[in-house]
């Protein structure tokens, strides 16, 4: 099955943190999102050129698993890695590191949904064009 990934740095700001100064729970999925737009754009897939197609991905499942915190100013790794599943739903693991140590990972599951219906349709051609032929190596911005 073909997969895309990209790794996305993150430098953690003061307003993500909690008094304590470590990243309140919520924004992990803030840092997803960050992922999955920048492993989007990556591919030439940016949200702002989808929805000029009419086609929208709303998160339909949200998994995350916290294993360490992050805190003020620390410089995080969000890796966003995609999968096309049952070709209907994109499927999208994270892995949110500081250097080698894992501070979070989970996923996200998206449909495509038509602008103007919302109903679910299939990937559009223009989609699938891109996700068959964009190189799947790990791409880093």
């Amino acid at each position: 099955m073909k997969e895309h990934s990209h790794i996305t740095s993150i430098r953690v700001r003061y307003a993500d943190t909690d008094k304590m100064g470590i990243v309140y729970n919520g924004n992990y999925l803030t840092y997803f999102e960050i992922g999955r737009t920048e492993l989007l754009r990556s591919m030439g897939l940016a949200y702002a050129e989808l929805e000029k197609q009419g086609i929208q991905f709303p998160v339909i499942e949200a998994h995350v698993e916290y294993k360490q915190p992050a805190h003020y100013d620390d410089v995080i790794e969000v890796n966003a890695t995609c999968t096309l599943k049952k070709a209907l739903l994109l499927h999208i693991s994270y892995e949110i590191k500081r250097q080698d140590i894992l501070l979070t990972k989970g996923y996200t599951i998206h449909p495509f949904i038509n602008m103007q219906s919302g109903k679910p349709v299939r990937p559009p051609a223009f989609f699938l064009d891109i996700w068959n032929t964009h190189d799947s190596a790990i791409d880093r911005g």
